[in-house]
């Protein structure tokens, strides 16, 4: 399978092609040397993705940043002065969106991967399933607002095996949410469509007022991603 940083270090490469997508163009890659058909289906589909060219041209670090902001226009959990974890947070997108929406200084990340600064967000480049992690975020943040986690698993190419991955995270997202929110605070994750298995979706609506799932438009609809949104924290 082939290397997603790769894949991205060659979008990077090539997204000048991407303006033509905003002029109604589709952009062909052909497979070429060192080059697999896969990543270049991947490129093109980058390519001609019109997200992909609109968060370039609003500043965004990825298309990732308007599934939040669709999520957030329908349910109003970002708001002024809220203070925001962002779990799986590069390359930024979701801390861009969460600075503009709760302010500066309001906002911590964490992802594995390097993220270049953000400004007005605090972020660490550590894997928050060290157990060190959630340490080193409540030494950043204190307690939150709002947990929002967008935290994914390489694809195995196994849906069963993914599914079961990503509930890993979104448990252990969970269970820092119930240690820092503060009594009404929301709690957002990525899961795979099908919902949250039963007895973690019974858990979050013990604590949580209303529990919801919903898909973006911006969310790919061959993308198996869903996000559940639990909002009003209880104890």
């Amino acid at each position: 399978m082939d290397d997603p940083i790769n894949l991205r270090k060659q979008f990077c490469m090539t997204e000048k092609s991407s303006d033509k997508t905003s002029r109604g163009v589709t952009v062909r890659v052909k497979t070429a040397r060192g080059r697999t058909t896969s990543s270049s289906r991947w490129l093109q589909r980058q390519l001609n993705d019109p997200y992909v060219a609109r968060a370039k041209k609003d500043g965004y670090r990825s298309r990732a940043a308007y599934k939040l902001i669709e999520l957030d226009d329908k349910f109003g959990f970002l708001k002024a002065g809220k203070h925001v974890v962002d779990l799986g947070a590069a390359p930024g997108g979701w801390s861009q969106v969460a600075v503009a929406r709760c302010g500066k200084d309001n906002v911590a990340g964490i992802d594995l991967l390097e993220i270049p600064p953000v400004p007005g967000a605090a972020l660490l480049q550590m894997d928050f399933m060290d157990d060190a992690a959630p340490a080193a975020l409540k030494a950043l943040m204190g307690h939150a607002d709002i947990v929002l986690s967008d935290m994914a698993p390489n694809a195995s190419g196994q849906p069963n095996l993914d599914h079961l991955r990503i509930l890993i995270l979104v448990e252990a997202a969970f269970e820092f949410a119930l240690e820092v929110l503060k009594p009404g605070g929301v709690f957002v994750a990525k899961v795979w469509q099908g919902g949250t298995e039963n007895k973690l979706l019974e858990r979050m609506k013990k604590h949580f007022v209303t529990v919801k799932h919903a898909k973006p438009k911006s969310s790919r609809q061959d993308s198996a991603e869903t996000f559940v949104v639990a909002v009003g924290f209880r104890r």
